[in-house]
């Protein structure tokens, strides 16, 4: 990778002696003013620059210099700038590092030493960068697809690695856009019947009267328009996997028949009269509150018992501490990949809209503004106009939930008192001025480990 360097100096004379301080191995642009520097910054987009302070038309001074730093950590904040000071021009060197300057260097000109402060700078960018990307690889899980870190959504991942060899019928919760297909694909690879069908239906997107043939197939001449006879999903999962999202919306003339099939593994198609066994592993998946559902009449409870051997409540994208973020620049990443533009980073603001929103589509939502961001960005730096959010962005889309702030800083608040006291509970309760009984209860409310996670996953 080549090192870019922009050298930004008014003397002819210094440009030049500080120009042959570097190798050919350095790829060296050199500005002599404000207006030239910022186009070169735009154009080279360097890892380093030596900022001279007293640039036209302030040479005598430090204004122009100073105005020009803030505009170059304002387009490019992972740039890394080196001031350069008169001998005793301290005070402006002390100022310039407080700004975010990364180092300075005072003249006469020296260059072993400015070799070595340039080199240094250097090296911190690529610290710097080698950090980021091990941070985008290191989710916290080896679940394809699945980005996270959070102990939530850590602990539905390890549920999930413990059932997927086996084969219980595992029912997925959780709001729109949480991953849940994911999820249930990742049940299906971590099987012994990875290398068998994965059989997906979507029981809300399908009319009544087609999803029973759509299901459980059809005999030639059952209806008008069976020409043929045709396999069910359920029949083509043989040997594999079944995956009935948004189950919650079956019809009830329909959850009988699935009943039936989950209890005896073998399928009526429409039209026949002959049963086939059928091998498959059953996955369900729903956005709805299922218990509501068999309150209110809509759904079977005895079903329900037979597809939630094991349930997996996923958690939305505002309840999964710092997640938001993680996935936000993954995915920055590989759509940038994508569409060939590499390199992209998001802005300060950029990044805390991002963890101050409160994501009501979840991921499925970031995938969308994240997607508008990299074909909108100017430049290699993402702002949150890019991604359609507020800077001040406030939880549930910029209006203020009182009961979500709330949660927010209670939760908040018990991970740094479990932090503090090493997961001790009794110490943890006396930090917070509660019982333990009652930590106890808000830890399993906001589903908040009681242990400490291990660093490394």
């Amino acid at each position: 990778m080549t090192r870019r360097l922009l050298i930004v100096e008014d003397d002819p004379g210094l440009q030049s002696q500080m120009r042959w301080c570097f190798s050919d191995e350095l790829e060296v642009t050199v500005a002599s003013d404000r207006e030239s520097a910022l186009a070169a910054l735009r154009r080279t987009e360097p890892d380093v620059v030596t900022l001279d302070l007293g640039l036209p038309p302030d040479p005598g001074g430090a204004t122009e210099g100073f105005a020009l730093l803030e505009d170059i950590l304002k387009l490019a904040p992972m740039t890394k700038v080196i001031v350069v000071t008169g001998r005793e021009d301290k005070e402006n060197a002390v100022r310039a590092i407080g700004m975010g300057a990364s180092d300075f260097y005072q003249k006469p000109l020296d260059a072993d030493i400015l070799t070595f402060v340039v080199n240094r700078g250097f090296r911190l960018a690529e610290l710097e960068r080698e950090n980021r990307d091990l941070a985008s690889q290191r989710n916290g899980t080896s679940i394809k697809g699945i980005v996270a870190a959070s102990p939530q959504m850590l602990a539905i991942c390890r549920t999930l690695e413990k059932v997927a060899p086996t084969d219980v019928t595992t029912l997925i919760t959780g709001e729109t856009g949480t991953g849940k297909e994911l999820l249930a694909r990742a049940l299906h690879d971590l099987s012994p019947r990875a290398d068998k069908p994965f059989a997906a239906i979507n029981c809300a997107a399908i009319p009544e009267n087609l999803l029973e043939s759509e299901l459980f197939g059809f005999e030639k001449g059952s209806f008008t328009g069976a020409t043929q006879s045709k396999k069910g999903k359920i029949e083509s999962a043989n040997g594999g996997t079944l995956f009935l999202d948004e189950i919650g919306d079956m019809p009830m003339a329909l959850q009988a028949k699935l009943l039936r099939f989950l209890q005896e593994r073998m399928v009526d198609r429409v039209g026949s009269i002959k049963p086939i066994p059928v091998d498959v592993r059953v996955v369900c998946a729903t956005h709805r509150d299922v218990r509501q559902l068999i309150d209110s009449g809509d759904f079977r409870e005895d079903l329900y018992y037979r597809i939630s051997e094991i349930t997996l409540d996923v958690p939305s994208l505002r309840e999964r501490d710092g997640d938001a973020l993680l996935i936000a620049q993954h995915l920055l990443k590989t759509l940038g990949k994508q569409m060939d533009r590499t390199n992209l980073a998001f802005t300060e603001e950029a990044i805390s809209a991002i963890n101050s929103y409160s994501w009501p589509g979840n991921v499925r939502e970031m995938i969308n503004k994240v997607k508008r961001a990299t074909i909108m960005a100017d430049g290699k730096r993402v702002t949150a106009e890019d991604l359609e959010l507020s800077s001040g962005e406030a939880l549930n889309g910029g209006h203020i939930n009182l009961r979500q702030v709330r949660e927010q800083a209670e939760r908040q608040a018990i991970l740094q008192a479990l932090q503090s006291s090493s997961f001790n509970m009794a110490q943890a309760a006396r930090l917070l001025g509660v019982t333990r009984p009652t930590l106890y209860n808000l830890t399993d409310k906001y589903k908040i480990s009681t242990t400490a996670e291990p660093s490394e996953v």
